[in-house]
């Protein structure tokens, strides 16, 4: 067995272990593996696939962000934005952001230091001021209803102080001292907090839920719009609490001046520590070192701008807010040395370099090969290949290095890196602190966009695997993405290990491929920091159709797109830079021709029967042949129907599938129709029961 075969083996042997230990983390909330275990394979996957990315599965677990749905739980989409926080690791990178934020806003901001809760996060609905509804956060988009547990929680208000609409943040904890007492009780206890409270927030009964003390910490509020006009971050946290709601005291204030800061902390009526900005690494040493005697667990603090207008004015990365930064907490060190500096091209271009390190033991695994992000972040370090350095486990998964502890002996002086790019020698351009290779048919970017548009994620193309499209180069089969759809299969079929079985299976994956959505095509198409929420934001927000993004593009109207939500700046730049380029336009008029869709609303299947026209469905329980159960909902609305999350008077139909509970309940109060899953399957046209195992599948969850 040579040595990419043993790798390949490993791939395998790492991703099927992570597979489980997501499921039991998130699902199940009973982990198999300590943190830093599942840390040690997260960290070995990723480098292998970084540095063959010809190993990575279509399916492997470092492309997916592991989600806590359950089928147990009526599925909710959000209606805030649920993002994750950017991070920082040191003081220096704090002051640094905050700096950055400074310079784009036309007055002195303030800030705001909160503690980041180490429990579970939770969206809040009140509607009239009544709670309606707690959903998880879930992958960000759609999360479980877990009202009936989260009421349980004394520190969760049933009825706030006035009848208003609202939506919040919040974090769900127990604290030390009563998971120390209720994990003695328990036959198969937690290994910490976070977990025993997670497990407690998924008890299918309520009661069992009731028995476990938690508590809870409210840290954003979404209002209605036009209905109040905050200026500020502590002045929605002072509305937060005279609503009821349980506020952190443990916040601090940064301004300009000390006497600014207690000002507004006086204005809000808000408790709390009032600093200058170069307090700020004081704070951040405070909470370190007194983070062990706090009752509850924290793993890092948040800094956020407290003014509400630049927080707009900064928006949104797909990921996270631009105006809040986590501080995660030092991570653990060793030394090593740079044996070299390699230089990777993605399929965007970036010039990345990768340092070569003598192998070393950092949190509990071998770290050797460690990013250099960019020239700037080289020169910083005045690092050189020979010199001994300090390496951290940044967040305990990425490593990086810290400084250079003592200089090479061979003279070497700081790396330079390439004028040239390394695979097709064109002269490389500088964009910002990155390097670009600017030749968009150089190998490694039109390999690094084939694997990106085929992933199971973009066009699901299952069967042109990395290997395959290396055979498709190297026979020049393909020269860039839109030739997937022209391959010359006679000249493939005598290439060894491409029979007529494989081939049939790429040409059917292909056109499979045609039939899916606009949107998966311009997600597919790989414009920078345009995913999935950024296009469902242009779609929704009526631009369903390439011609109409091109319209923007042509008369370059930034303004528009940076007015729908999540999409700030640089995406606007980005989307519109991106569809104004001659190959990219070449590119995507040549997948039209293949008839790939350019419009949302193009369907390539017969219009279906209207049998549900005027009726109003919704959904409850889970289904053998709907997985996720609203691909059923889908199936109503093809056909006519409309879709509703909960059951009113106006629901007309409700689906019933196993474990349906409440909504049944409330439909059988009202009249409305229930009808399961046979007779559901009857209704879309079947003339024979279908097989358990034929699905109307959207894809795995792990």
């Amino acid at each position: 067995m040579n040595n990419k075969e043993k790798l390949l083996k490993e791939v395998h042997d790492i991703s099927n272990k992570l597979r489980t230990f997501q499921k039991a983390y998130y699902i199940d909330s009973n982990p198999l593996v300590s943190d830093m275990e599942y840390d040690r394979l997260f960290d070995r996957l990723v480098t292998i696939e970084r540095e063959n990315p010809e190993l990575k599965l279509d399916d492997s677990p470092t492309q997916r962000v592991g989600s806590d749905l359950d089928s147990d739980f009526e599925e909710v989409e959000h209606t805030i934005p649920v993002l994750s926080l950017d991070k920082a690791y040191s003081g220096e990178e704090i002051i640094s952001w905050i700096n950055k934020c400074q310079t784009k806003a036309t007055s002195n901001l303030n800030f705001v230091l909160e503690q980041k809760i180490d429990g579970i996060s939770i969206v809040l609905y009140y509607e009239k001021g009544i709670l309606k509804r707690a959903v998880t956060r879930g992958n960000g988009a759609i999360g479980n209803d877990v009202t009936n547990n989260v009421r349980t929680i004394k520190d969760v208000p049933l009825r706030l102080t006035e009848e208003i609409n609202v939506a919040v943040r919040g974090e769900i904890y127990l604290s030390k001292k009563e998971f120390e007492k209720v994990n003695k009780t328990l036959e198969q206890p937690f290994a910490n907090p976070r977990n025993l409270c997670a497990g407690t927030i998924r008890r299918k009964k309520s009661s069992e839920s009731a028995k476990i003390p938690l508590n809870i910490f409210i840290y954003e509020g979404f209002f209605e719009k036009d209905e109040y006009n905050f200026n500020s971050h502590i002045d929605i946290l002072a509305k937060l609490k005279q609503l009821g709601f349980r506020i952190n005291p443990s916040l601090a204030i940064f301004s300009k001046t000390k006497q600014k800061a207690k000002e507004l902390l006086t204005l809000a009526s808000l408790k709390g520590s009032a600093n200058e900005f170069d307090e700020i690494y004081e704070e951040i040493k405070k909470q370190t070192e007194t983070r062990d005697s706090l009752e509850y667990e924290i793993d890092g603090l948040v800094v956020k701008v407290n003014e509400i207008e630049v927080r707009e004015a900064l928006g949104y990365t797909v990921h996270h807010p631009r105006w809040a930064m986590a501080y995660k907490f030092e991570s653990p060190f060793s030394q090593s040395v740079v044996e070299s500096i390699d230089i990777q091209v993605g399929r965007t271009g970036r010039l990345t370099p990768v340092a070569r390190i003598t192998p070393v033991e950092i949190g509990g695994s071998t770290v050797s090969n460690v990013t250099l992000h960019n020239q700037q972040y080289i020169d910083e370090l005045e690092l050189a290949i020979g010199d001994s350095v300090e390496v951290s486990k940044r967040g305990d998964v990425i490593p990086a290095v810290e400084q250079v502890i003592e200089k090479n002996e061979d003279n070497n002086t700081t790396y330079k890196m390439p004028s040239s790019c390394p695979i097709c020698s064109t002269e490389v351009e500088i964009k910002g602190a990155h390097t670009f290779c600017p030749n968009p048919y150089c190998p490694k970017q039109v390999f690094g966009r084939l694997e990106f548009f085929v992933a199971k994620s973009q066009m699901d193309i299952d069967s042109l695997g990395p290997k395959t499209i290396e055979v498709l180069l190297k026979l020049d089969l393909v020269k860039d993405v839109q030739d997937l759809y022209n391959i010359d299969f006679e000249k493939l079929s005598e290439e060894k290990g491409f029979g007529e079985k494989k081939i049939n299976s790429i040409i059917s994956a292909l056109e499979k491929s045609k039939e899916q959505p606009f949107s998966r095509v311009l997600t597919s198409l790989g414009i920078p920091e345009v995913g999935k929420k950024i296009v469902d934001m242009l779609i929704k927000n009526g631009f369903d159709s390439i011609d109409k993004l091109y319209e923007l593009v042509d008369k370059k109207d930034y303004e528009t797109l940076c007015n729908i939500p999540l999409i700030a700046e640089k995406t606007s730049k980005n989307i519109i830079d991106t569809l104004d380029d001659k190959t990219m336009r070449d590119r995507i008029a040549s997948l039209k021709n293949c008839g790939l869709n350019m419009e949302e609303n193009v369907v390539n299947t017969p219009k279906l029967e209207q049998i549900f026209t005027d009726q109003v469905w919704a959904v409850t329980g889970s289904f053998k042949s709907f997985n996720p159960r609203t691909l059923a909902l889908e199936e109503v609305e093809k056909r006519g129907g409309r879709s509703v999350s909960s059951i009113s008077s106006k629901t007309t139909h409700l689906l019933l599938g196993k474990g349906g509970g409440s909504k049944k309940t409330k439909a059988e109060a009202l009249g409305v129709k229930i009808v399961e899953e046979e007779e559901f399957l009857s209704l879309l046209g079947s003339d024979k029961k279908k097989k358990e195992e034929t699905t109307f599948q959207q894809g795995e969850l792990f």
